[in-house]
């Protein structure tokens, strides 16, 4: 199943995609739960496909998308998990997960702007693939973590370098408003296996204005899936909804010579097989 969140005639809402592939069934009209996080931490997905059926309520191609999960409790950031981006940016390789935060107000859905701000001019891509988290938990083992995870996304953590780099902290730079796209949705961990056949096998690929610039499988991270879950839920108890954005490839803008940043006109795709495709076009802030 493919679950996302949207507006529908201005109101938030969420559902799942048809098996066709053209419709969406809006789930949030139907239940009391107020957004797909909670319906997650409800452990309702599946007795709600069964409750609601496969009869489209609107048509895919007129969603007005908002991120996946609109108000994650945590959205925890691992920098500088795969070697080739290590390289790049002569960063990493310290033997545990680099982690950092994002804020939910940071988020942008598919086909929302995402805005260069104008303080800086040095707004980057950064593919990555999101897991969001189905049932919580402290200390998860490596061989449980899988269990916790309800399906899998899409991230562009945006990330306005000049602010990132001002300091040995991240949050600035990571943090400005609308430079989080998050979508389209959430394939669930069961679909992604079915159609990917092995979790180390999900195949990012990013382009800026139909170039690619990044190209990896997941089977490169340094630290897995389940690593990071292990790692995170260490120090923090993790949450259903919480979102786990897992670390970019090599061949970042800011690493480029000369370097290339997003701008205004440009167009942004983040595709993982078998999840689908972000798109993003970028807005320069007047």
């Amino acid at each position: 199943m493919r679950w996302l969140s949207f507006l529908r005639d201005g109101k938030p809402s969420f559902g799942y995609i048809t098996r066709d592939g053209e419709g969406v069934v809006d789930v949030g009209c139907r239940v009391d739960y107020p957004s797909l996080r909670h319906a997650i931490a409800g452990d309702a997905l599946l007795d709600m496909v069964a409750r609601c059926g496969d009869e489209a309520d609107l048509a895919l191609r007129d969603v007005i998308y908002a991120p996946t999960i609109t108000n994650p409790r945590k959205i925890l950031c691992v920098g500088l998990n795969y070697k080739a981006h290590q390289e790049e940016t002569g960063r990493g390789g310290e033997g545990v997960p680099t982690v950092f935060v994002r804020f939910a107000a940071a988020q942008v859905g598919h086909q929302q702007p995402m805005i260069r701000p104008k303080e800086s001019n040095t707004l980057d891509y950064e593919g990555e693939i999101a897991m969001i988290i189905g049932k919580g938990g402290r200390r998860i083992a490596q061989a449980d973590a899988l269990d916790h995870v309800v399906g899998f996304g899409i991230y562009n953590d945006g990330s306005v370098r000049e602010y990132q780099r001002q300091t040995s902290q991240f949050t600035p730079g990571k943090n400005f408003t609308a430079t989080g796209g998050f979508g389209p949705w959430m394939m669930t961990i069961d679909q992604v296996r079915d159609e990917a056949g092995d979790l180390d096998s999900l195949e990012l690929t990013t382009r800026l204005n139909g170039e690619v610039m990044q190209h990896a499988t997941s089977g490169l991270m340094v630290h897995g899936f389940s690593e990071l879950i292990e790692f995170c839920s260490t120090f923090i108890e993790l949450e259903p909804g919480d979102v786990i954005v897992t670390g970019t490839p090599g061949g970042v803008g800011s690493a480029r010579k000369p370097p290339v940043f997003m701008d205004d006109g440009d167009v942004v795709e983040i595709e993982v097989k078998p999840i689908g495709k972000l798109t993003n076009p970028v807005v320069g802030e007047s």
